[in-house]
């Protein structure tokens, strides 16, 4: 595979990333097995290591001088993931993942529509009066339990290791649904909580299967590095409504790629 242009797919991955709060692995999976022709299992062990080194470091540090990171939720999230990220590894290897691969699919369809609210917007086209959505800021969200957020990076952990996306496409909407964070919170949250090194233990796992090719994930790494800056810039610039909104359709394409690739 050519090294500039795994360098290039690492470089978009990192805009996405940046931008979405996501490992960025649901950019890299696809289009290794589409552009290189990687069997799918290794694709996903590949991604999985390029997002194991720090790579959103500048993004992280641009969200944190925006103060809007919730540095508490991002270090208990990292512990539910790092426990459970070679459970789902394991489960990549050992069971067939295509029901899961739909349930998610579906799940990121659910979620699209709540953040995109198709209706609300249908309705202020016909100039029908909607109820405003209540905004928190960034400095005074919610605190929810030290329980809910290691629950939380536990299931993203599980996701993570099984389809190597870095578990980001979980924290984020879980953050947004279920404990009310704004958007732009939820996304810098979720990329400091993916800054640790959470996917080794699955990492390992993929390399003693034989599953993972060390070259690829670290010009894929490069390229990670590079863009995640990029993303956290246009976010933090973007208003929350349409951080949300490019995050709903964003899901979309989510759901598409589970469906279909």
């Amino acid at each position: 595979m050519n090294g500039t242009l795994v360098v290039f797919i690492g470089f978009l991955a990192g805009i996405f990333s940046g931008l979405f709060g996501i490992g960025g692995g649901i950019v890299m999976v696809p289009a290794m097995v589409l552009l290189a022709g990687f069997p799918l299992i290794k694709a996903t062990g590949t991604s999985l290591a390029a997002i194991l080194l720090p790579v959103g470091i500048l993004g992280v540090m641009a969200y944190y001088r925006a103060r809007i990171i919730d540095v508490r939720a991002s270090i208990y999230i990292a512990s539910g993931l790092v426990i459970s990220v070679v459970a789902g590894a394991w489960l990549a290897h050992a069971l067939p993942a295509e029901v899961m691969r739909k349930l998610y699919a579906v799940f990121c369809l659910y979620v699209s529509w709540t953040f995109i609210k198709p209706v609300e917007k249908y309705k202020k086209l016909r100039g029908e009066k909607v109820e405003p959505e209540l905004e928190l800021s960034p400095e005074n969200g919610s605190r929810p339990h030290f329980l809910a957020l290691v629950g939380i990076g536990f299931i993203a952990g599980i996701m993570a290791g099984m389809f190597g996306i870095g578990g980001g496409n979980i924290i984020v909407p879980f953050l947004v649904l279920f404990v009310h964070y704004p958007p732009k919170r939820a996304i810098a949250t979720s990329l400091a909580a993916l800054l640790a090194p959470v996917g080794l233990p699955g990492v390992i796992y993929y390399y003693k299967a034989g599953t993972l090719d060390v070259r690829i994930a670290a010009l894929l790494a490069l390229g990670l590095l590079l863009g995640t800056v990029f993303g956290a810039r246009i976010n933090i610039q973007m208003s929350s409504a349409s951080v949300k909104l490019l995050y709903g359709v964003f899901l979309i394409f989510v759901a598409a790629r589970f469906l279909f690739f």
